[in-house]
């Protein structure tokens, strides 16, 4: 019986959806593994088992286990962006990128961030990070910007959008180093939620 870690001789259009059948395996599998050890107890062996292939296969599609998050952080941003623009047209732009930001907490799409600190790249060069920022606050600038065209035209400029998309991902991160602060028996769905809610908060009223 063939598994993920079976090597076949297929059509390319099978092979790429295999490829990307593991990888997501991959991702799923360090997802659950983050959430019920944390992201320091769980090693590329643990995620690779869980997936059902062998380490060797997971260096195939990760370098490491800090680049398999930033990866999948990438792999928001899209996702994020179209929850943005399709978010109730009576919504601000902060209203709809915390809308956003909840829907995807709840469904699970950011799961991987909150399950560890910010900090669990010790020693990652930041030219590693910042792409990954910048790329998300592109997309969102961008969903931002078409919300603006969309509902008020007069206020739809790029650096607008561009700020308000900024201090948002400000909101964002803030809210995941406050998750991250608190002892590990208090991060819960709940918690996350309200931390996000708050950070939004300050935006409005300081």
């Amino acid at each position: 019986m063939a598994t993920l870690d079976t090597p076949h001789a297929e059509p390319r259009g099978r092979r790429e959806a295999h490829k990307a059948a593991t990888r997501k395996a991959l991702q799923e599998a360090a997802h659950r593994m983050f959430e019920e050890r944390g992201y320091a107890r769980t090693t590329v062996r643990d995620i690779a088992a869980a997936a059902g292939v062998t380490e060797r296969t997971f260096f195939r599609y990760f370098p490491s286990k800090e680049d398999l998050v930033l990866d999948e952080t990438l792999d928001l941003a899209p996702v994020m962006r179209a929850r943005v623009i399709a978010r109730p047209a009576e919504e601000d732009p902060y209203a709809a990128v915390l809308g956003a930001a909840l829907e995807l907490v709840s469904d699970g799409g950011v799961g991987l961030m909150f399950s560890g600190p910010p900090q669990r790249f010790p020693g990652q060069p930041v030219r590693q990070l910042l792409p990954v920022l910048s790329q998300f606050e592109t997309e969102l600038a961008q969903a931002v910007r078409e919300r603006l065209a969309r509902h008020e035209p007069d206020a739809a400029s790029s650096l607008r959008a561009a700020v308000l998309a900024r201090a948002a991902i400000g909101a964002i991160r803030s809210a995941l180093f406050a998750y991250a602060a608190l002892p590990e028996g208090e991060r819960t769905l709940a918690v996350a939620e309200e931390l996000l809610r708050t950070a939004f908060g300050h935006l409005r009223t300081d």
